[in-house]
């Protein structure tokens, strides 16, 4: 076999995969919207869960669960977004490259790869129990933000890392102090990374099931008033219409919600693709 006839082979092998790949998603995106396209309504989005004559909470909406979801993607907006791109900061540009800070980085990538379940049982130990938090959007939420804490790091840290040495060595050529470097150079560069692995680490957040189940998510919960308050979740609000016993009414129930957070999780990744293609256009190397 010559060389032109191994490149066709491994370019059809690469083509078909992609192709696989492609199929399987589409089988899977088209099974779920047809499934929960009827269900698809203006009460869907406008009311509350509500039990239906067996007592099952299949009738109604799911607009609790939908500002339930929104609620505990804002704490860890605010939680976790801050924390993990400042602490990447720190640690790349301020850490040096010393056995500390290899052993952090070593923490933090191990840390990005515990299941969720985990980091649940992290939240119920500390916040709902120790820290006397409850059953809270609170709870919730901060465990949720220790989900994705170590992969907004981890995609700091890449994002900062791919910046070109030279943009680094002109600045301080020019009398920049380390903070006016990162200030003004490091952050506005990576930008485009930083953004997008965050937006990205808010979509895994936002479909989350077991932190939220065991520190924050009631069956009946309303929207919430307070921090104190119990939630309700789309993830957690899927896997209830699995277990409740009218699945007639309660799977279209389900699919019609998985539509509404794979619309979330689409919003929010084609978000990412605009905020990196700004920042791209605006600072390139």
């Amino acid at each position: 076999m010559n060389r032109r006839s191994k490149e066709a082979l491994f370019f059809n092998i690469f083509r078909g995969c992609a192709l696989f790949v492609v199929i399987v998603l589409v089988v899977i995106l088209g099974y779920i919207l047809i499934n929960g396209v009827g269900k698809l309504s203006i009460d869907l989005f406008t009311q509350n869960p509500a039990p239906n004559s067996h007592g099952a909470m299949v009738a109604g909406g799911i607009l609790s669960p939908i500002v339930g979801t929104l609620m505990l993607m804002a704490i860890v907006l605010i939680i976790a977004v801050p924390a993990g791109v400042f602490g990447a900061v720190f640690l790349v540009e301020y850490g040096g490259n010393n056995r500390i800070s290899r052993a952090w980085w070593m923490i933090v990538n191990n840390l990005a790869g515990v299941p969720s379940i985990v980091w649940g049982l992290v939240g119920v130990g500390l916040l709902v129990y120790y820290l006397n938090f409850g059953l809270s959007l609170l709870a919730a939420g901060v465990t949720l933000s220790f989900v994705i804490l170590p992969l907004i790091m981890v995609a700091t840290k890449e994002a900062i890392e791919a910046i070109p040495p030279s943009i680094r060595e002109a600045s301080v050529a020019l009398g920049a102090t380390k903070w006016q470097t990162v200030r003004h150079h490091i952050l506005p560069y990576s930008a485009s990374g930083i953004l997008t692995g965050i937006i990205l680490s808010l979509s895994r957040a936002a479909g989350e099931t077991a932190p939220i189940l065991l520190t924050g998510v009631a069956v009946n919960a309303a929207i919430p008033s307070s921090l104190s308050d119990s939630v309700q979740a789309l993830p957690y609000y899927i896997y209830l219409m699995t277990q409740t016993s009218d699945r007639s009414a309660a799977i279209p129930m389900a699919y019609a919600a998985a539509l509404v957070l794979i619309g979330v999780i689409v919003l929010l990744n084609l978000g990412a693709i605009i905020l990196r293609n700004r920042y791209r256009q605006k600072y390139r190397w």
